[in-house]
């Protein structure tokens, strides 16, 4: 019986693939992995075998998987109210708000399903702010990502996500990132906001430099421009702060009194429930009145008491000094690496529980595929049982859960120099 177990479990396996294929818009690169359960930073596939989570959804899980805490606010407010709509008040959405204004700045905060949605929010505030001057024209980052919307696309600076889907969405312009005489240039008559990423996500972890961020703010004050930022993925002290553009200017002389006009969210802000939202500061708070903006699902009071656990539990167990320390720590043993293995790793950047890993170029055992560097050195991470996901076609990312334990660091830690030292031989 022990000799048919194999060829069962594959047929689970191919099942599951099959269901994709025949119902599912392939509209996602898939890794050939049909994950089945998980429990905290660890994830099972439906052969049993088990992976050291390093992704955490694509830094959505901040809490791990199968959280009791998360368990535990779903429970207890379903029994109370999942949904009534934005037509009626509610507590939860009320409490959220406010705690997201005491981490961010004197504003109010709109709740949305997604860091797309958030983002669609931060355009309609930014044309808002411009409609009776005709300004319109909100400039972004070469190589930067804010969704796949068709208002998003033309707002990232990639033409990949843009391919087969022009025309695109006028009034974005884009620039080079960490370039102020490039956004400064680029200021036209119709131009409304500055929006960036502080720490450039999908094309490779780059994180904005401080001198750029403080010259952006005084640039947008002088020319009376929003400055907005996509903080999406990066937020939620993913970088042992909440923001992190306020770990970009921790300890910089004026870091403190830094404040942007619009923020978005989404990713880790209720730990794997569908949510987003974005924070206006004060003066532009109340831009976007009563029929202005909407959405079903956002802010509801199932997802609010989720995004309220979130935040209690990372108080709780200190978990931003975790994703400080930790990450400090995987950092460190990282560029360790790139010492050790030079042909193999290049550069490893980020901060906290955000860190890419910059793979070297023209790797003999990635000659044979068409497959980017990213992908293939992720597949033989995903062999060696960890999960982690690519940023563009050399990087390879590493987003935690925020409770990450120092065992499982030094388990990820082992296997990723395994299969650099097997790529270096």
């Amino acid at each position: 019986m022990k000799e048919l177990n194999p060829p069962i479990v594959r047929n689970e396996q191919q099942r599951i693939t099959e269901l994709f294929q025949k119902n599912v818009v392939p509209s996602y690169g898939r890794f050939e992995l049909v994950l089945d359960r998980g429990m905290g930073s660890y994830l099972w596939d439906v052969n049993g075998r088990r992976y050291l989570d390093f992704s955490s959804g694509i830094a959505v899980c901040c809490l791990g998987h199968a959280s009791p805490d998360i368990t535990q606010a779903l429970t207890e407010q379903s029994q109370k109210l999942i949904h009534v709509s934005n037509l009626y008040y509610t507590e939860p959405q009320g409490r959220l708000a406010q705690e997201l204004v005491k981490l961010t700045g004197p504003g109010k905060v709109f709740f949305s399903n997604s860091g797309a949605e958030a983002n669609e929010g931060m355009y309609k505030v930014a044309r808002k702010f411009g409609n009776d001057e005709g300004r319109f024209e909100i400039i972004t980052a070469l190589n930067s990502f804010h969704g796949r919307t068709l208002a998003s696309i033309a707002a990232t600076g990639q033409e990949k996500v843009k391919k087969g889907f022009g025309p695109a969405t006028p009034g974005f312009k884009h620039v080079p990132y960490n370039d102020l005489n490039a956004v400064r240039d680029a200021i036209s008559p119709a131009t409304v906001a500055v929006m960036i990423e502080c720490v450039q996500g999908e094309s490779g972890i780059t994180p904005a430099m401080p001198e750029y961020l403080f010259g952006l703010r005084k640039l947008c004050d002088e020319k009376r421009l929003l400055l907005m930022l996509d903080e999406v993925q990066g937020s939620y002290f993913r970088t042992g702060k909440f923001g992190s553009y306020q770990r970009i200017l921790e300890g910089v002389p004026g870091g403190e009194e830094f404040l942007p006009d619009v923020v978005s969210w989404a990713k880790s802000i209720a730990g794997g429930f569908p949510m987003g939202g974005f924070w206006v500061r004060a003066p532009y708070a109340d831009l976007l009145s009563a029929g202005t903006h909407g959405t079903t699902f956002g802010g509801t009071p199932l997802g609010c008491a989720v995004g309220l656990k979130v935040l209690e539990v990372v108080r709780r167990d200190r978990l931003d000094e975790n994703a400080r320390n930790l990450g400090a720590y995987i950092k460190e043993r990282l560029e360790n690496l790139v010492q050790k293995y030079p042909t193999v790793l290049k550069e490893i950047r980020g901060f906290g529980f955000l860190i890419g890993m910059e793979i070297a170029p023209n790797i003999p055992a990635f000659s044979k595929s068409d497959k980017t560097a990213a992908i293939q050195f992720v597949n033989r991470l995903h062999e060696a049982g960890l999960m982690t996901v690519p940023a563009g076609p050399q990087v390879a990312r590493i987003l935690p859960a925020l409770n990450l334990k120092k065992s499982e660091a030094d388990e990820g830690l082992q296997i990723i120099e395994q299969v650099v030292a097997s790529l270096a031989s």
